[in-house]
C-alpha cells in the first residue's frame, strides 16, 4: 500500500486537476499528499465568507514576508492553502485566464508550446462556462465558472462611467477580448465554493485507484543517485515513506515547492551546502524569480445606503448564513467581486497591465474598515512589475516557515505604476455616472495628489493580491535559471516534475487559480505521453493603436 504509479503532492488548483486526469484512463495508481484536512466548513464552502478562511490557520499556512525594504519594512501576509482544494478553497474564487499576451511571452521565453495557441485548448477542456463567449470558452469541463447577479447599482455606475471616460465594456474578458470593464467570473457553483478539489477529486473519492493522504506534511523527495524514487512524510510524530513506480509530480505550490525541494537536495548549492544538506542536483533557480501582484485599496464614502455595509450587523449575518444554508441562495452565495476590468497605463504598451475589482463595501481583507458607514472600493494594481524575490529554506526541519521576500517596488517602474493606477481610478470615479454615488475619496484621500504623496501612500499601505508565482521557472533546458524544462520535467534529475503556478515563466494577467489549473490539466498530458490538443486557431483582441493611445 506504500507504492503507486503517481505521486501527487499537494491536491490543490494544480494537483487536483493532474490528479483526476491521470486516473482517467483506469491505467493508474495516484497518491495525493495533502498537509491539510477536510474542506467541509461552511466557512470555506459559503462564497461570502471568504476572508475567514484565508485568515484561519487551521487552513492557512501562516506565512509573512520578510521586512520589505521599499514598503518601509513591513511584513506582509502571504496566505496559501492547508486544506483539501489548497489555494482554491481559501483564494477569493475570481476566475481570469491571464492575457493571451502573457502565454506567447511564456513561449518566447523558453517555455516551448506554452503559447496561447497551444493553452486555450486546455482552458476550453477544463470549463464549464456559465455565460461566457460559446465559441472562446469551454462548456463541458469539471470547473464550473459563474457570474454574480450584479444587483448593487454601483456595477452599473462603473460600467457607464468607463465609457463616459472613453474605455469599453467586453462582454468577456476570458473570452475574445480581455481589455476594458466588464462581469467579474467565479468558482461557485450551486452556491458553493467549486474548488479544484470540488470540481475534479470530490467526484471520483470511490475510484479504487486513487488514495488521497491527509493531514500529511512532506518532509523531502527520496533520491536514489539523481532518481527520484519516493517522499519522506510526517503523520503526526512519525515519518513514514511512499514510493512511486513511474514520477513523482510537486503540485505544492510556489512557495511550498521549492522549499520541499531545496531540503531533498535540489537548488543551489552552496545555500544547500551552508545547511548541510547533501546536493543531489544544483539548480540555481530554485526558489528565485518569486512574483506577485501588488494592489492598493482604493477606497470612497457612498451618498446611498446601497452597500453591503447594511448588512455587516450580528442579525443581517445570522439571516445571509441560514438562508445559504437552507438554500444555498442570496448574499451568501457570491464573492461579491462581480465586475473586473483591464486598462493599459499609456500608449505604448500592448495589452492591459492594470486591473480592477470593484467591491462593494470598504473593507480589508482582514476585515478592517477604515471607516462607519457606507462605503465601497476598487481593489487596483499593476499586473507585470519587474520586481523579483525568492524563497529559501531556513533549515531542514519542515515546520519551520522560510523566508519569504518578494522585494516589492524595489523598481523604478514600479512607483510610476502605481501613480498611474491612482490617477486613471480618479479619472473614472470623476464621470458623471459616478457622481450621484461618491461623497468622498477615503483613501488615499483628496490631499493624496503629488507624485511624492502617491508613492508614500503606496509605500504604507499597498497589499498582497495573494498570487505568488514563479519560483521554479520553466525554461529552455541550457537556461542555468530555469528549473522544469517545458514538459514539466525537472532538469537534472529524473522521474520527478513540478505542475503549479511556481514554473510560470511570468506572472500572468489577473488572478492565478485559473492559469495555475491549466497547468495541472497540460502537464498531465505531458506525463501521459499524451499527443498535446491541437492548437487553437483563434486570434483574440489586440488593439489596433496600442502604440499610440492609452484607451
Amino acid at each position: 500500500m506504500n507504492k503507486f504509479d503517481y505521486i501527487v503532492i499537494g491536491s490543490g488548483s494544480s494537483g487536483s486537476a493532474l490528479a483526476h486526469r491521470l486516473l482517467e484512463d483506469g491505467k493508474n495508481t495516484v497518491a495525493v499528499l495533502e498537509s491539510g484536512g477536510n474542506d467541509l466548513s461552511p466557512l470555506i464552502q459559503m462564497p461570502a465568507a471568504l476572508s475567514y478562511p484565508m485568515n484561519m490557520n487551521r487552513y492557512d499556512w501562516n506565512y509573512y514576508t520578510e521586512p520589505e525594504p521599499a514598503l518601509g519594512g513591513r511584513k506582509l501576509k502571504c496566505p496559501r492553502g492547508k486544506v483539501l482544494g489548497g489555494s482554491s478553497s481559501i483564494n477569493g474564487m475570481v476566475y481570469v485566464r491571464g492575457n493571451p499576451g502573457d502565454f506567447d511571452y511564456w513561449k518566447e521565453s523558453g517555455a516551448k508550446e506554452w503559447g496561447y495557441s497551444d493553452v486555450l485548448p486546455y482552458y476550453k477542456r477544463m470549463e464549464t462556462s456559465h455565460g461566457g463567449e460559446h465559441d472562446w470558452r469551454g462548456n463541458n469541463g469539471p470547473l464550473h465558472i459563474t457570474r454574480g447577479k450584479s444587483k448593487n447599482p454601483l456595477n452599473r455606475a462603473l460600467l457607464k462611467s468607463i465609457v463616459e471616460a472613453g474605455y469599453q465594456v467586453t462582454n468577456d474578458y476570458n473570452g475574445h477580448r480581455q481589455e476594458g470593464f466588464g462581469a467579474g467570473e467565479m468558482t461557485v457553483w450551486k452556491g458553493r465554493r467549486w474548488s479544484s478539489f470540488r470540481a475534479y477529486l470530490a467526484p471520483i473519492l470511490k475510484n479504487k485507484n486513487l488514495k488521497i493522504l491527509k493531514n500529511t506534511l512532506v518532509d523531502r523527495i527520496i533520491f536514489s543517485e539523481n532518481t527520484a524514487k519516493g517522499v519522506s512524510f510526517y503523520k503526526g510524530k512519525k515519518i513514514e515513506q511512499i514510493y512511486a513506480n513511474k514520477e513523482i509530480i510537486c503540485c505544492a505550490g510556489s512557495i511550498g515547492t521549492p522549499q520541499i525541494f531545496q531540503r531533498s537536495g535540489v537548488g543551489n548549492a552552496q545555500h544547500l551546502k551552508e545547511l548541510g544538506i547533501n546536493v543531489v542536483a544544483d539548480r540555481a533557480g530554485v526558489g528565485e524569480n518569486l512574483q506577485d501582484h501588488l494592489e492598493v485599496y482604493f477606497q470612497l464614502k457612498c451618498k446611498q445606503k446601497i452597500t453591503l455595509y447594511k448588512h455587516l450587523n450580528i442579525f443581517s449575518k445570522a439571516l445571509i448564513g441560514l438562508q445559504w444554508l437552507l438554500f444555498k441562495s442570496g448574499l451568501g452565495t457570491t464573492n461579491h467581486f462581480e465586475t473586473l476590468g483591464f486598462i493599459r497605463s499609456k500608449a505604448g504598451i500592448k495589452y492591459p497591465d492594470i486591473q480592477y475589482h470593484l467591491l462593494p463595501l470598504a473593507m480589508n481583507y482582514d476585515g478592517s474598515s477604515p471607516f462607519k458607514g457606507h462605503g465601497f472600493q476598487f481593489h487596483v494594481g499593476p499586473m507585470r512589475s519587474n520586481s523579483r524575490g525568492y524563497v529559501r529554506i531556513k533549515g531542514t526541519d519542515p515546520k519551520e516557515n522560510p523566508e519569504i521576500l518578494f522585494n516589492y517596488m524595489s523598481k523604478i517602474d514600479d512607483w510610476k505604476d502605481f501613480r498611474n493606477c491612482i490617477k486613471l481610478t480618479r479619472e473614472i470615479l470623476k464621470q458623471p455616472s459616478f457622481k450621484e454615488y461618491v461623497e468622498q475619496e477615503i483613501s488615499p484621500g483628496d490631499d493624496i495628489e503629488s507624485d511624492s504623496a502617491i508613492d508614500e501612500f503606496v509605500k504604507k499601505n499597498a497589499e498582497s493580491s495573494y498570487h505568488p508565482c514563479g519560483t521554479m521557472r520553466m525554461g529552455d533546458k541550457d537556461d542555468p535559471m530555469a528549473v522544469v524544462s517545458p514538459d514539466c520535467k525537472v532538469i537534472g534529475v529524473n522521474n520527478l516534475r513540478v505542475a503549479d503556478s511556481s514554473i510560470f515563466p511570468r506572472i500572468t494577467n489577473g488572478n492565478l487559480n485559473g492559469p495555475s489549473i491549466m497547468v495541472g490539466e497540460k502537464a498531465a498530458d505531458h506525463i501521459l505521453g499524451i499527443s498535446p490538443l491541437p492548437k487553437s486557431n483563434q486570434i483574440p483582441y489586440e488593439s489596433k493603436d496600442w502604440d499610440v493611445t492609452q484607451r
